[in-house]
């Protein structure tokens, strides 16, 4: 085999894949493999399993890069749901990885640039896998400088700064934990996933210090519900003390947390979001609908009354606290009435940002043997009606901004004295953005700027004068 060995890494999907492609990316390097995408030996696709689309773009993705002559391999999360039978249905891919190769993968890729065949695994319910206890977490797992986490956390991630980054922006992600412990049911994540694992808060805090190093201003703490965070090291009041210790770290000017579940959210938390200095007061809340009803039948916590109290709530500490959410419309049995409560709800939230999602079958999730599944006709009609209705309150949310200061860590130079970057209720590439009109600026500043205008959800400002 030739000394030279050239990998291309593809990312597809949430922030938390885009982690794991800067862990692939580091143990690669480790293996002596080069990081390039002008013709590499091979081409990794990080790939997205979540939903239909994502799945097809998984797929159209893998496929383009065969074209491209190189070896092609599949890994992540649609890799790990399917394995075997994914190999099977595209022979194109020289291998298709689970998580459980992510520790070797430079030796799996070595296998597949001589030829060697890999059997593909067979797929299994993740939460299964994890051969500890929460005891045994809290008193040995999770000790600074211990080993990788063990076979069957998903995927391998351990309490080492094992990580490389792939771009230079100042925002960068910061994954405070793997798996989830809920069961929705119309979600098929925790099967593939795994049982949630947190990372130790000591491990979390030199990897921020090392992203700091490394120009980082931003960090995004990412998990499939940042809400649980620490409840298997037996302290639900974790993220609160985490937190402080994050916006602390020299180089770091803002931490904004994502992925939080209303059924989870203590007061306490609210509190520290909301009032410590050097994280957003942003507040990335998994509704999924507002009709108590079809949450329940999603295995979910809540009704209207009780998320506008949460919002109220908020914004009691935190008046201008951003707030985005994703709803899924045409569940299983959802009536009329359901969707209008639903309407209802958003007309009312003044919320920053609104994901529509229309309901679609994932094999595996109890939803998919629901009754009452609806037409797809309807299903477009009220992920519709909702979309516009969406752009419409978001829009408005924007415009009641306008005349607000506003943090915006810069992030691009768009010349002619414009810069774009994003606001402390604004999170990274799906909540909108500001375009500030100043002069010197650079990526990676946080500028103080007065909003003098809205085109949607994004905001133009400039920098405030004087003091």
């Amino acid at each position: 085999m030739s000394s030279r060995r050239t990998v291309s890494l593809i990312t597809l999907g949430c922030a938390r894949n885009e982690v794991d492609s800067e862990e692939l990316a580091a143990r690669l390097e480790a293996a002596g493999w080069q990081l390039g995408d002008e013709q590499p030996d091979v081409v990794v696709v990080n790939t997205c399993g979540f939903i239909e689309s994502a799945k097809k773009d998984s797929i159209d993705t893998l496929l383009a890069a065969a074209d491209s002559g190189a070896k092609v391999v599949a890994a992540g999360c649609m890799a790990e749901r399917y394995g075997k039978e994914l190999a099977e249905a595209l022979p194109e891919a020289g291998a298709v990885l689970s998580f459980d190769d992510y520790a070797e993968i430079g030796a799996r890729l070595d296998d597949v640039l001589s030829g060697r065949p890999l059997t593909p695994h067979t797929p299994r319910d993740r939460r299964t896998l994890l051969p500890i206890t929460p005891v045994e977490r809290k008193g040995a797992r999770n000790v600074p400088g211990h080993g990788d986490l063990p076979v069957g956390v998903a995927p391998a991630s351990g309490p080492r700064v094992l990580r490389k980054r792939l771009d230079e922006s100042p925002v960068a992600a910061l994954k405070l934990a793997s798996g989830c412990d809920r069961r929705c049911t119309f979600c098929a994540i925790p099967a593939f996933r795994g049982a949630y694992v947190s990372r130790h808060p000591d491990e979390l805090v030199a990897e921020a210090d090392w992203l700091a190093h490394r120009g980082v201003r931003e960090l995004v703490l990412v998990s499939e519900n940042s809400t649980s965070y620490g409840k298997d090291l037996g302290d639900l009041r974790a993220l609160e003390k985490l937190l402080p210790r994050l916006a602390a770290v020299e180089g770091v000017e803002r931490v904004r947390v994502s992925y939080l579940q209303p059924a989870e959210l203590r007061p306490g938390l609210i509190e520290v979001i909301a009032g410590t200095e050097g994280v957003a007061p942003y507040f990335d809340l998994s509704f999924q609908h507002a009709s108590g009803t079809v949450l329940r039948r999603m295995r979910r916590f809540g009704d209207p009354q009780r998320f506008l109290e949460l919002l109220e709530s908020i914004r009691r500490l935190a008046p201008e606290a951003g707030v985005r959410s994703n709803f899924i419309v045409g569940f299983p049995g959802e009536t009329e009435e359901e969707f209008g409560e639903l309407v209802s709800f958003l007309e009312q939230a003044r919320l920053d940002v609104i994901g529509v999602f229309g309901y679609s079958d994932e094999e595996g999730t109890e939803a998919a043997g629901f009754d009452g599944k609806l037409d797809q006709d309807t299903i477009e009609e009220r992920v519709r009606i909702l979309t516009e209705l969406a752009e419409e309150l978001t829009a408005q949310r924007a415009e009641e901004r306008i005349g607000t200061e506003v943090d915006v860590l810069i992030e691009e130079d768009l010349g002619d004295g414009g810069y774009e970057g994003r606001a402390a209720h604004q999170g990274p590439e799906v909540d909108g953005s500001v375009t500030v009109q100043g002069i010197g600026l650079v990526p990676g500043q946080l500028v103080r700027a007065v909003v003098v205008d809205a085109e949607g959800v994004d905001l133009i400002a400039r920098i405030k004068a004087g003091p």
